[in-house]
């Protein structure tokens, strides 16, 4: 049989194609969306496989899923569950009343919708929460693998591995399951309200809930009291981690906590199961009076035992006799934060300080003395800058790095800086995506100058330098493709075949430029990116096209980016707080950079808090913007349990177990087992060029000016807490501390130190010094050995009466000594600017000697700093020279026992390289002859011969004339300096010495 077709009736249109437009830009749309997160995701694996650190990424990410999946089932399975229960429970004829009508038009507006609801809601939650959950990753591993600390707390007698691996995920567990049962709760109890199984209002007796409706919420509630009795119970632990309010700066449990806040956590404990208890057996027996009474008398119980009789306590009790109550829990806290910071062995020592110099005072100390650091790494960038950066491609970092070298056997100390590349130095027409991501590289070489000595005219003594680079250091691998200031992202690698076209150096006699290829056949600096899929995906990450369509993107590239030693290290080492500071050195004939890693906790019982990057923040940190900022973080353990090195040619990072006996780095050394290399493969060259850190002191220094006292009756009574002095020079911030070489009354022989003092706390402004802090530095030489010495903190206490100036006050005295103030205004006058350095504090001489150097410097045009004079202070004499040993002479009545330091025999002195102008083309421009002007005609013998200047009684006469040429001298100066004559320059300045002893030999006489 044959049906025919139903004719459509005249009229009627068609019915409308759905068209494949709007399914076709959807999966698009998806398919976008999916390659976007691809490009950053796999990448990623590419960069930690390459690293050789993928364990860690896979760590990571595979516990994150699983936490996120675990919280993310149980939230939205809780959820889901208390929803369907409500509405599979829900009466099937809901009682007739005017409440219950309102909500029938609810009920009619949501039941379209509801099947998406009960999945939509519970799928969001559960999101929200696992995404909650997953942040905790390191909380969970470190309770999987943690192990014990061998050190009990106080009051419980646990081991402190509960308090700082157990207790943070148990918590997080009991408010995580608090959470869940909350929302599920609220969640059935609003479907049974919409539903009728719960209702609001009605007659006397009439029932307010069905029976599913009454066991549903019934067991809910159950949960919750049991979730609220753990929390209670947990909080008797988490007492000896928590501030204590009542005297400042303490944390843990005081007499108060102990006695009365303690056993009333206990009993609410108890409270809140039998109010579960009741609420379970509510649920069955269909009576609410029970809990409701349970839910009041824990109220009740929470105002009165939890708070009421915590603060009768307190305030009756222990107020009247606060230092004998609170001693023990003081002197808890004093052991505690010196066990947690590692505090315990501090080496203090009374220091009676001499305030007046004897001749030949330094003699004993005179090692230390000559070996005082003159350059200022704070200040003499710019003169990198301007004598060795050599292209205005390249820069050096705002504040430089302090090391020691061996040269000639002997141990100098060293102002250092890396040969970054600066891309902003390039001219607009030469900033293309060639030249920024495949020519311009990598940086070359590093500089090095004497720490403690400076050329004749005032510039750094380099011993390494230019471009090859050449010096002391010998031979090694300068090219710096991973630093603190490079391109997002550089490709490197060129076939064979082809021509070098990355920039290597530049050479005059090589055509203007040498150039070079990363030799991609033999090291892996980056991932390869040679095939269609990984170029794809890179172009996307980093938002550039012309990676996809470059032809020198070959077979042969990598790809270069996160490059920062810091962002490399704190990538495949998470579970670390890294130090601000990140330095080079030439290590092995190759240059690494050098970072410090910290393991943190903030539940050690007991143990004073501190936020680090409050702790951290000095005069140099605020104002430096090459010096890395923490995130904030409170913390009451810090440990430098790993040492990383990050080699600025390859980019390999590797960690080194610094502290092995600390049970965080034990524990992450079980999760991550293949990531942290022990601290015997550390070589001797490496170990000679480690330090103490400058984070890790700078808490120490912090918490010495309170836990410096030893006993609690010191500590309540705060008669004797320090501060750390603001920088004398800044005045806005903190004085930083500084590394030197010196010998503390109680070594034998100098070594590398950190360096800080102390003055009086509270609200006094009266700044004298109460102490001198300084940690052994040194933790090896080039046998590779630890030295037992390293880490050792050494306090020089100050009697109570000392009147030794503090650092303010020996400012005061440099800024207000006639002799210095005229001599400084002098070299002040034309266009010169007077910059102080760092104000260094040296315990020689039994007592303490300032020393800072004063720079002198263009005020206009080029600007770099140049040592003009040493300013020293010791007691309340003041020396002014134009070196160190000048100065100290006058100090020590003509003879402090000390010679000014000379470069080693063997020691190359580098010659300053040419620099570029602002904008260059890639070739050296010539030096310019000093420009003459009529009347500042540098001149070769001083305006005036004294032999026939004026009689001597006309001694005014003399002062003008001696002015005059002062004048004269200081404009040839400037010009010379402008100009690069540094020849001419150091003549001007011979006769600008010459003419400022003739101004004060005058005014000598003119006041006598």
């Amino acid at each position: 049989m044959t049906f025919a077709p139903t004719p459509r009736p005249a009229g009627a249109s068609a019915p409308r194609r759905r068209g494949a437009l709007g399914p076709t830009i959807v999966v698009l749309v998806a398919a976008g969306i999916l390659l976007m997160i691809t490009s950053q995701v796999w990448t990623e694996v590419l960069w930690y496989d390459q690293l050789g650190f993928l364990e860690v990424l896979k760590t990571e990410w595979f516990t994150r899923i699983a936490l996120f999946a675990g919280a993310f089932l149980v939230m939205a399975g809780a959820v889901f569950a208390a929803l369907s229960v409500a509405y599979r429970s829900r009466p099937v004829y809901a009682p007739s009343t005017p409440e219950q009508a309102s909500l029938d038009q609810y009920r009619e507006m949501i039941e379209p919708l509801r099947r998406i609801v009960m999945i939509v809601g519970p799928t969001l939650l559960g999101f929200f929460a696992g995404a909650a959950a997953s942040a905790r990753w390191d909380d969970v591993l470190l309770f999987l693998n943690g192990g014990d600390f061998g050190r009990v707390d106080p009051q419980w007698g646990l081991d402190l591995s509960f308090f700082v691996f157990t207790l943070p995920t148990l918590r997080f567990v009991v408010s995580f399951l608090m959470a869940v049962a909350v929302i599920a709760g609220i969640a059935g109890a609003a479907t049974q309200y919409l539903y009728g199984g719960l209702r609001i209002g009605g007659g006397p007796g009439a029932e307010r809930t069905t029976s599913a409706a009454r066991i549903q919420l019934g067991i809910t509630a159950a949960v919750i009291m049991l979730l609220i009795g753990a929390n209670y119970w947990l909080d008797r632990y988490s007492l000896l981690t928590n501030s204590a309010e009542r005297i400042e700066g303490i944390q843990g449990a005081l007499y108060a906590d102990v006695n009365a806040v303690l056993p009333s956590k206990a009993i609410l404990t108890g409270v809140a199961v039998l109010v579960a208890v009741l609420f379970v057996i509510a649920a069955f027996r269909g009576n609410w009076r029970l809990p409701a009474i349970g839910v009041g008398l824990m109220v009740v119980s929470a105002i009165a035992i939890g708070g009421i009789y915590p603060a009768i306590v307190q305030r009756f009790q222990v107020v009247p006799n606060a230092q004998e109550l609170e001693a023990e829990y003081i002197q808890r806290n004093i052991d505690a934060t010196r066990a947690a910071f590692d505090l315990e062995d501090v080496e203090i020592t009374p220091y009676d300080a001499a305030l007046e110099a004897e001749e030949g005072a330094l003699r004993e100390d005179a090692e230390t003395a000559a070996s005082i650091r003159l350059l200022d790494p704070a200040i003499v960038s710019p003169s990198f800058r301007q004598l060795q950066q050599n292209k205005q491609y390249y820069d050096f970092p705002d504040t430089l790095s302090v090391d020691r070298y061996q040269i000639d056997g002997e141990s100098r100390d060293t102002v250092i800086a890396v040969r970054e590349l600066n891309l902003d130095g390039l001219g607009g027409e030469q900033r293309t995506w060639v030249n920024e991501h495949t020519v311009y590289t990598h940086g070359f070489g590093v500089v090095a100058a004497y720490g403690n000595t400076t050329g004749a005219d005032g510039r750094p003594a380099f011993y390494q330098g230019g471009i090859p680079s050449t010096g002391s250091l010998g031979d090694y691998e300068p090219r710096i493709y991973f630093g603190q200031n490079t391109p997002e992202y550089s490709i490197v690698g060129a076939p064979e075949e082809t021509e070098p076209w990355e920039l290597d150096y530049p050479d005059d006699e090589a055509g203007g430029q040498v150039n070079t290829s990363f030799p991609t056949d033999e090291i892996d600096a980056g991932p390869k990116i040679g095939d269609l899929w990984t170029k794809t995906l890179y172009s996307l990450k980093f938002g550039s096209e012309q990676i996809l369509f470059s032809d020198r993107v070959t077979e042969e590239s990598q790809i270069l980016y996160d490059r920062d030693p810091r962002d490399r290290v704190g990538k495949v080492a998470p579970y670390l707080t890294l130090d601000t500071r990140v330095y080079p050195a030439v290590v092995d004939e190759k240059v690494v950079w050098i970072v410090d890693g910290y393991t943190t906790a903030d539940s050690y019982p007991y143990s004073a808090s501190r936020a680090l990057d409050e702790a951290t923040t000095d005069a140099l940190t605020a104002t430096s913007d090459t010096i890395a900022a923490l995130a904030p973080q409170q913390v009451n353990y810090l440990r430098n349990s790993v040492k990383a090195t990050v080699d600025a040619y390859t980019g390999e990072v590797t960690l080194y177990a610094w502290d092995d006996e600390d049970p965080i780095l034990e524990a992450w050394s079980e999760i991550f087992p293949t990531s942290i290399k022990p601290m015997s493969e550390i070589d001797g060259d490496l170990m000679s060029h480690l330090r103490y850190p400058e984070d890790l002191f700078k808490v120490q220094r912090e918490l010495l000016t309170t836990y410096h006292v030893g006993t609690a009756s010191e500590y309540y009574s705060g008669q004797d807490f320090w501060r750390n002095p603001q920088d004398p020079v800044t005045d806005t911030q903190l004085q930083p501390p500084y590394y030197l070489t010196l010998k503390m009354p109680t070594q034998d022989e100098p070594t590398f130190s950190l360096t800080s003092t102390f003055v009086p706390g509270g609200n006094t402004d009266r700044e004298v010094l109460t102490g001198f802090l300084a940690v052994d530095a040194e933790p090896g030489n080039e046998d590779g050995v630890r030295r037992e010495g390293y880490g050792q903190l050494r306090l020089l206490e100050l009697p109570r009466n000392s009147t030794v100036p503090g650092p303010g006050q020996v400012q005061n005295n440099f800024d207000a000594s006639p002799e210095v103030s005229q001599n400084l205004n002098l070299l002040r006058q034309g266009n010169s600017t007077v910059r102080s350095g760092n104000l260094l504090t040296l315990p020689v001489g039994g007592g303490l000697l300032y020393v800072q150097p004063v720079y002198v410097q263009s005020s206009q045009g080029t600007q770099f700093p140049l040592l003009q004079r040493v300013l020293v202070s010791f007691g309340e004499e003041i020396g002014f020279a134009e070196d160190l040993e000048g100065a100290l002479d006058q100090v020590f009545g003509g003879d402090a026992g000390v010679e000014a330091p000379e470069p080693g025999d063997d020691a190359e002195e580098v010659p300053d390289a040419p620099v570029d102008g602002e904008e260059g083309d890639g070739t050296t421009e010539p030096t310019a002859e000093p420009t003459t002007s009529p009347t500042t005609a540098p001149t070769d013998e001083p305006t005036t011969d004294p032999t026939t200047a004026p009689e001597a009684g006309d001694a005014r006469a003399r002062l003008d004339t001696a002015l005059a040429d002062a004048r004269t001298a200081m404009m040839d100066s400037q010009t010379a300096l402008t100009a690069g004559d540094f020849a001419k320059y150091g003549e001007a300045q011979d006769r600008l010495q010459e003419a400022l002893e003739r101004a004060i030999a005058a005014e000598a006489e003119l006041e006598g």
